[in-house]
């Protein structure tokens, strides 16, 4: 065993005891933790307290639409931040960041607590990515080192594809995450990694790279749908600031835009779901009826691969269900219209959800970036005087992370609340009406919350 991974199996053996840490192999962030001096009830309800004070007041108070179509001003030196050479810049350290990822995952070899790739891959892509595009914009567009390759492509893009592609892909990249269990192989993680890159290069070549980008490139739309929350945005190679929000409702909600929206819910409510006792005592018992089929060790990824894709059908089941109670209002708009017009209001929940079930992931095993960087390669090296590091689980209480889990939980469904609110002002002539159709969607972001609470709870009970 290296010195690093005697540090943080040491740092996470000391977390265990005391009931804190989650375990390394598994991308989850929940951490266990001791009774509240709250109720788990009462957090339920003032939560949806929130939500419907929030309705009111936005009934009351908001009685014209201010999102649609929202300010924006330049930034000093933002032409400067939006050039050619900037751009090409981001897309360099992009690529290298990939080519010594891709090489780590391959000559480092070793368990995942031995290797950069797995480390990178599963927290600093695809969770850290997330509170980045948040808080920066679209920052993966710049670094993205597969758009880096600029190619025109030779055929249309069909349109009923939309972005059904990228739906598809992102629910192929959580299975691997959360059913596979490559992330404990950096190999086999690493073999998905570059086979979804010669795929992107194929597509790109085929389709063109900006169009593939917007349409079929998981997580080019993946990160940028989350970006649309922040206030940074870039018009004309020219960056500048907007209200926060003010991205989401000019969303082109194409073909696909709805399934991805709720893949990207789906699949963080399954991961959760996983977690708790419930499905631990279910998936033994369906893994042992389909032992004598499919084999030991198969049975429990065809039991987690059904888990994956009923959570996404739950959650698209919620949703059509709230539209078409608004849909019953009347004001004449189909009902797959409203699906699309309104879909941008869940980008603020699939970011509850992220931030909240993954942010001890982030926060924890996220440290272990920095004794890898210093060794890549499981090797014995410190390049940055960073190998002797071990991963600190105590500086974030318990009780603390469950306050910051509700917090994020309650604001991610207000500001859903505020978007749903808003777009309803434009789709219907008549103000009464448009908070009439909101009633349904309020419906639906109470039982958002009261999900990703239960799940929350059933997590770390």
């Amino acid at each position: 065993m290296t010195r690093r991974r005697r540090l943080a199996v040491a740092a996470a053996g000391a977390a265990l005891g005391a009931g804190m840490a989650p375990e390394a192999a598994q991308a989850h962030g929940i951490v266990q933790r001791t009774n509240l001096p709250i109720p788990e009830v009462v957090f339920a309800w003032a939560a949806a307290t929130v939500l419907v004070v929030s309705f009111v007041g936005l009934a009351v108070l908001w009685p014209s639409q201010r999102l649609q179509d929202p300010p924006w001003r330049p930034l000093p030196g933002g032409r400067i931040l939006g050039s050619s050479a900037v751009e090409v810049l981001c897309a360099a350290i992009g690529g290298g960041l990939f080519a010594v990822v891709i090489y780590a995952g391959y000559a480092g070899g070793g368990s995942a607590l031995d290797n950069l790739a797995p480390t990178f891959i599963l927290i600093d892509f695809w969770v850290g990515l997330v509170f980045a595009s948040v808080l920066f914009g679209d920052v993966f567009r710049a670094f993205s080192p597969w758009r880096a390759i600029q190619l025109p492509g030779f055929r249309h893009y069909p349109e009923r594809w939309g972005r059904y592609p990228a739906a598809l892909a992102l629910l192929v990249f959580t299975w691997i995450e959360l059913v596979s269990g490559w992330g404990d192989d950096p190999v086999a993680l690493t073999n998905a990694a570059v086979g979804y890159a010669v795929y992107t290069l194929a597509m790109q070549a085929v389709f063109g790279t900006e169009t593939w980008t917007a349409r079929g490139e998981a997580f080019a739309v993946y990160f940028n749908l989350f970006s649309r929350i922040s206030i940074w945005e870039t018009r004309d190679r020219d960056v500048g600031v907007r209200p926060p929000l003010g991205g989401l409702p000019r969303v082109d909600a194409v073909r696909g835009t709805v399934m991805f929206v709720v893949v990207m819910i789906g699949t963080v409510t399954f991961d959760g779901f996983s977690q708790g006792q419930l499905y631990s005592d279910v998936s033994v018992d369906l893994s042992d009826a389909l032992d004598g089929i499919v084999g030991l060790d198969a049975a429990p990824k065809v039991v987690g691969t059904l888990g994956l894709l009923l959570g996404v059908a739950v959650v698209g089941a919620f949703y059509r269900l709230g539209i078409e109670g608004a849909h019953s209002v009347g004001g004449g708009i189909p009902a797959a219209e409203l699906r699309r017009a309104c879909i941008h209001t869940l980008v603020p929940i699939a970011m509850a959800y992220v931030a909240a079930h993954y942010l001890t992931f982030l926060l924890f095993e996220g440290q272990a970036t920095l004794y890898l960087a210093s060794d890549p390669l499981g090797k014995g090296w410190d390049l940055f005087g960073t190998a002797d590091r071990a991963i600190d689980y105590t500086y974030l209480s318990q009780n603390a992370t469950w306050y910051l889990q509700v917090a994020f939980v309650v604001v991610g469904h207000v500001a859903a609340l505020i978007l749903a609110h808003d777009r309803a002002l434009v789709l219907y002539p008549d103000a009464k009406l448009a908070v009439r159709s909101q009633c349904w969607m309020l419906a639906v972001m109470v039982g958002f919350t009261s999900l990703a609470l239960w799940l929350l709870a059933q997590a770390t009970a």
